[in-house]
């Protein structure tokens, strides 16, 4: 009730924002002692200096803070988050059961700045937060949502991988597992019928699967041309994890949207993307935390380990790589193999890398936004945009680790934090 209330007395007011400093995405640049007028949802102007506020309107005072768009993480997984050994969980927990706990992160998530994600891949349940999250029903990021990934039989998003034989089964394309292109076709459907809003494909192994192959190709030429043009027809984006070259090169040349992670890229695969004009999600951040993870004894099972150990550590460097040679980037962080609300860390990492903090902050706005096709109402801080505006304590672009000292979130108007 109290979250209802507050966004009818939002809608009911000119809010008035005023901005010590205000980062401008679109032409890449901080202006100092700016003012942002939003009304209901939307931003209505943005004006140099503090304009004179109305005895009526709502006045929220930034002045010492750095402010700029609602962040934009396009590799997130709302429904779970890692712990010592969580695959017992798979056959432990209801949907209920994910559906309550997916609910913590998706708060979290919301208070770290993020206002939207694409989640890429869970159990189903995530189709059903983001719509509980669309009615005022649960606090929480927009979310772009793939539900089920799909994959092909003991591929990275195979259920059923590491079950018993007797538990095993053969699951299909309801269950989002496909051999062969009409199956293909079919599990796009099926993600449409189920309310997805795009299309998420394993194209090689994975590190957190329990298979053994981490990054061989998973799908054939074949398979990949069916799901890319049923997407296509049913308005899907399709998004590829792919860790090995093979599967991601034969994926970019199917005509997916972008890949996730890249791992073992290589530079035949780089002049793809380049050539293709794909989208680079490098999730350097779930590297990291998974090869730290590893270290732990008993936090993987005994054929995850492994993986994560060789894998984890690559993803900087190949992300170093991606941007040097001129491929496109959207900021993703694979949140939940770390823990969620620390997304702010991928920020610190992609400098490392050698990107530009400015830049690092565009990957989560205005280049996130392109990738997701809505940069018409999100992304940046704009006349007739959604008011999706967080501010933070410190100049990330002195020291970017003020990316995760967020103060104030404003999600379509609504202010859900405010320190």
């Amino acid at each position: 009730m109290a979250l209802l209330l507050a966004a009818t007395y939002v809608q009911a007011q000119r809010t008035v924002i005023y901005c010590g400093k205000l980062v401008d995405v679109t032409n890449n640049k901080v202006l100092s002692n700016y003012t942002i007028v939003a009304e209901g949802n939307k931003i209505t102007d943005v004006k140099e200096g503090f304009v004179k506020a109305d005895a009526t309107d709502k006045v929220i005072d930034l002045k010492n803070r750095t402010v700029m768009p609602g962040l934009m993480d396009m590799h997130a997984h709302i429904e779970s988050e890692t712990k010592k050994s969580g695959t017992a969980d798979r056959f432990t927990q209801n949907p209920a059961d994910i559906a309550f706990e997916s609910t913590k992160y998706a708060r979290i998530t919301l208070m770290a700045g993020f206002t939207t994600v694409r989640d890429l891949g869970g159990s189903g349940v995530n189709i059903a937060l983001r719509n509980a999250i669309n009615k005022g029903l649960v606090v929480g990021p927009r979310i772009f949502t793939a539900g089920k990934s799909i994959a092909t039989t003991g591929g990275h998003a195979d259920p059923t991988n590491g079950y018993r034989k007797d538990l095993m089964g053969d699951p299909g394309p309801n269950e989002g597992v496909i051999n062969g292109p009409d199956e293909a076709r079919k599990a796009v459907r099926q993600r449409y019928k189920d309310g997805s809003d795009l299309i998420k494909i394993t194209a090689t192994g994975g590190v957190l699967s329990q298979a053994k192959d981490a990054s061989g190709a998973q799908f054939s030429d074949e398979e990949l041309k069916a799901i890319v043009e049923t997407a296509k027809d049913y308005g899907f984006k399709v998004a590829a994890h792919a860790h090995g070259a093979e599967g991601m090169k034969r994926a970019i040349r199917a005509g997916v949207t972008s890949i996730e992670h890249g791992t073992c890229m290589d530079d035949e695969a780089i002049e793809l993307f380049k050539k293709y004009g794909v989208w680079y999600v490098p999730t350097i951040i779930a590297g990291k935390s998974t090869g730290d993870s590893a270290k732990i004894p008993g936090y993987y099972s005994e054929i995850v380990t492994p993986k994560a150990l060789s894998v984890g550590p690559k993803i900087q460097a190949t992300f170093a790589k991606a941007y040097k040679a001129g491929v496109k980037i959207a900021f993703g962080t694979d949140a939940a193999v770390y823990q969620h609300g620390k997304n702010y860390l991928e920020f610190q990492y992609m400098q490392e890398g050698g990107m530009p903090a400015m830049e690092a902050i565009r990957c989560a706005t205005v280049h996130a936004a392109a990738l997701l096709g809505v940069t018409d109402r999100l992304g940046a801080i704009e006349k007739g945009k959604i008011a999706d505006i967080i501010a933070i304590d410190g100049d990330p672009l002195t020291e970017i680790q003020a990316m995760g000292r967020v103060k104030f979130v404003m999600k379509e108007g609504v202010v859900y934090k405010n320190e």
